[in-house]
Order: structure tokens, then C-alpha cells, then sequence
């Protein structure tokens, strides 16, 4: 009998798994801490950032933008850092939902202020989270990675409302993104982001409509 209780406890855990799960707790978490509304919630998955040169498994819109990246047991870390450095360039708080096999090798290689949980397979093959490490606040987000988010219309419509959209409409869209990375303070561009990915986006992906 012990043996097999063994058995049942290293059956390793996999994306899909995980993520169910994972969704299904962060959206009862979220409405048993916001009785009062005060924030909207919209959770995206495989979330492109960048214009899809990374996407995170997950990501948390409400008062603020928080990534979760999964690395299950069958995964592997190789992209880790790559995909590290689109996510720290956008997001509020990141946090790595890992299987217990990748625990002490992931923490060699996030940041400090990234979150990191634990997701393993108990009981009736139900997924359990132990959160190891609670996310800080990002302090590496950068302007016009953020701006990137919005579609090349939607970044256009921002500029014209402050006036500063003359000569843009026939530029790349990197020009657009950086301008209105100038015009807005971070903190404003962010809360303009976040308003537009929760009232606008239906089944959305950050890399589909960028013309």
C-alpha cells in the first residue's frame, strides 16, 4: 500500500491539467476577494506579448496585469529565459506555476519579484497549488512594450485624444507605439491598456488584428 501511495504522488503534471485548474481557482479567488465589484476580471490564455514572439499561458486583467507562465512536469525550462524577458517588459506581477520537479532550478533563473507556485497531483487526480513565493510588483515594464498590446487603431485613437496623432497615420506602428509611450506617463498608459484589453476584447489574442 505504501508503495503505491508513492506511485500515486510522483504521477507527474501536464499543461493541460494544471491550466484548467489554475483558471478555476485564480476566478474563485478573485470573486471571493471583490464582493464589492470593484474590479472586472478577464482571463486570456496564451497570451501573446511582443507581437507574439512569446505568449504566457495566462493572463490575469483586473486591477492590475498579472502573468502566469506554466512549466509542468513534462515541459522543460529551455525557453524560460527568452520568454522571461517579453513577460518583465509588460506585465505588474508574473508568477511560475511550476511541477515540483522544476522548483530549485526555476528559481536560479526568474527574478526575485516573480511569484512561484507549486502544482501537483493528490488525491482523485485533482491538481493542488502551494504558493512558494507571493509575486511583487515588477519594477522592469517598459512603456512601448505595453503600448504594443493595443492594436495600431486603438494606439492611434489615445494619440488623437491628446492631440498628438497628426502625421502618425500613415507611419509604422512602432513609431505609433513609441510616441505614445512618450505622451503617456507609464502609470497612465497602463490603466489605458488594461481598460481597453476588459471592455474591448472577446477570444482575443495580441497578435492577430496588428494592421
Amino acid at each position: 500500500m505504501r508503495k503505491d501511495k508513492k506511485v500515486k504522488e510522483l504521477i507527474p503534471t501536464n499543461d493541460r491539467v494544471i491550466r484548467t485548474a489554475l483558471r478555476a481557482i485564480l476566478k474563485d479567488n478573485f470573486e471571493e476577494n471583490n464582493q464589492s465589484n470593484k474590479h472586472h476580471l478577464k482571463i486570456f490564455e496564451e497570451f501573446g506579448v511582443g507581437h507574439g514572439i512569446a505568449r504566457i499561458d495566462m493572463a490575469v486583467i483586473n486591477g492590475i496585469m498579472h502573468g502566469y507562465e506554466i512549466k509542468s512536469d513534462r515541459d522543460t525550462l529551455k525557453r524560460l529565459s527568452d520568454q522571461m524577458n517579453e513577460y518583465n517588459a509588460v506585465f505588474d506581477k508574473v508568477t511560475l506555476v511550476v511541477g515540483k520537479s522544476h522548483l530549485y532550478n526555476a528559481i536560479n533563473i526568474i527574478p526575485d519579484w516573480w511569484g512561484i507556485m507549486i502544482a501537483k497531483i493528490v488525491k482523485n487526480k485533482k491538481i493542488a497549488f502551494n504558493t512558494i513565493r507571493e509575486a511583487d510588483y515588477n519594477p522592469e515594464q517598459k512603456g512601448v512594450s505595453i503600448a504594443r498590446l493595443l492594436w495600431r487603431e486603438e494606439a492611434l485613437k489615445i494619440l488623437e485624444e491628446k492631440n498628438k496623432a497628426v502625421g502618425f497615420h500613415s507611419k509604422p506602428r512602432s513609431l505609433i507605439y513609441e510616441e505614445l509611450a512618450n505622451v503617456l506617463d507609464e502609470e497612465t498608459l497602463k490603466n489605458k491598456v488594461k481598460n481597453i484589453l476588459l471592455i474591448s476584447r472577446e477570444d482575443w489574442r495580441s497578435d492577430v488584428q496588428l494592421m
